[in-house]
């Protein structure tokens, strides 16, 4: 028996839970992978540039759509809630609404797939862990740490202005300037990580920084970390056996600057 882990498991997990959260029907969810690989990849030609500008388009219509249908009938979701918050008297602006929403959605499920897939792929890629893993399921959050750090489902940040002047190793940032953090750099640094090119599920004090920190901390890291619990536990007690289908070296990331993404990960077990 083979699938693609990809495909047939680690995003409709992830999907599924979002769109329950959020209520959003059944029917539209499968879209939300086509518009949400939109935002994220890197638009480099005109046709790539014209191509995301109609998927967008589509996204917002959806957007506009979702919430029309939740203002006329509210629900017991995250959406129908959004609309109705107030901060100090004042709602959410149609903007800001679209935009939390579409932030929800993506970031809800995207980083999770890859976090699913990545970990997968370290595992596999490393049969001893793997092999600890299945002895001693106590390891299991301890492993998803590891992951989290060795293939780090996000690995650049967002832009970021500096509020203040400073000079970090010799290279002088000034107030206003773009900065640009790069997470997976950050997670392999051997002067914080002992032998940090290995994977070792028993990793102490992993301090990684995969979802970020402080007040840009990722508030989705514990359904995050929860679902991929859930799946890897899963993945493991329904096969016995389980290994990369074809080459290893046919196994290709996505060309995205923000995210660590495999574009399939065939399996055989």
């Amino acid at each position: 028996h083979s699938m693609n882990l990809v495909d047939d498991f680690a995003f409709p997990l992830p999907i599924i839970v979002i769109s329950e959260m959020l209520g959003i029907p059944l029917e539209d969810r499968q879209k939300f992978r086509v518009w949400s690989q939109a935002v994220i990849d890197f638009s480099d030609t005109p046709e790539s540039l014209e191509e995301y500008k109609y998927k967008i388009g589509e996204f917002a219509e959806y957007l506009e759509y979702l919430v029309r249908k939740k203002r006329d009938e509210p629900a017991e979701d995250l959406v129908s809630a959004l609309i109705q918050a107030e901060s100090e008297g004042t709602k959410l602006s149609i903007e800001e609404l679209y935009a939390t929403i579409m932030l929800l959605i993506v970031a809800g499920h995207e980083t999770t797939v890859n976090l699913i897939t990545n970990m997968t792929l370290a595992l596999l890629n490393h049969p001893e862990q793997l092999e600890k893993l299945r002895q001693n399921a106590d390891l299991i959050d301890s492993a998803i740490e590891e992951a989290l750090r060795f293939y780090s489902p996000v690995e650049l940040t967002t832009l970021r202005w500096a509020a203040e002047p400073f000079t970090l190793h010799g290279q002088e940032i000034k107030r206003k300037d773009v900065v640009i953090i790069s997470l997976a750099s950050a997670n392999r640094d051997y002067m914080v990580f002992s032998n940090a090119d290995r994977f070792d599920i028993e990793r102490k004090d992993n301090r990684h920084l995969a979802f970020g920190h402080g007040s840009h901390f990722c508030l989705g890291a514990p359904l995050a970390r929860l679902e991929a619990k859930i799946a890897i536990q899963t993945l493991l007690r329904r096969f016995e056996h389980i290994e990369i289908k074809g080459e290893r070296e046919q196994i290709k990331w996505k060309g995205n600057f923000l995210m660590r993404a495999l574009e399939e990960l065939p399996l055989s077990f």
